[in-house]
């Protein structure tokens, strides 16, 4: 778009005012909300995974199970706390991918029970 000398509106101004016309009437989303929403859940996952994996091994410790079992929480456990940590540093694809192997991990070491 160009301007006239005689225009009084600037061609930046013109074009942010026409963009803004397009946008949502309840404002400016801010792109980085998305990734620090994915990091927080990423690693608040992780976190409550780890909870959980640990619970469930010491819970199996004391009872006569294979030592597989607990060995496998652990292990599933200790993946999920990468995972948290990988997605607090923005890798939340791979922190995905890591809690899917430590909960399946954990599945496994069930299946021995």
């Amino acid at each position: 778009m160009t301007a006239h000398p005689q225009s009084d509106t600037e061609p930046e101004t013109a074009e942010v005012a026409a963009a803004a016309d397009d946008e949502d009437p309840d404002g400016v989303e801010d792109p980085c909300e998305d990734v620090r929403r994915a990091r927080w859940t990423a690693t608040v996952t992780g976190a409550l995974l780890t909870l959980m994996g640990l619970t469930a091994s010491l819970m199996r410790l004391g009872g006569d199970v294979p030592a597989l079992v607990p060995a496998a929480y652990a292990v599933g456990s200790a993946m999920c706390v990468g995972a948290g940590a990988l997605g607090a540093r923005g890798r939340t694809r791979r922190a995905l991918w890591l809690m899917i192997l430590g909960v399946m991990v954990m599945a496994l070491g069930d299946q021995f029970d």
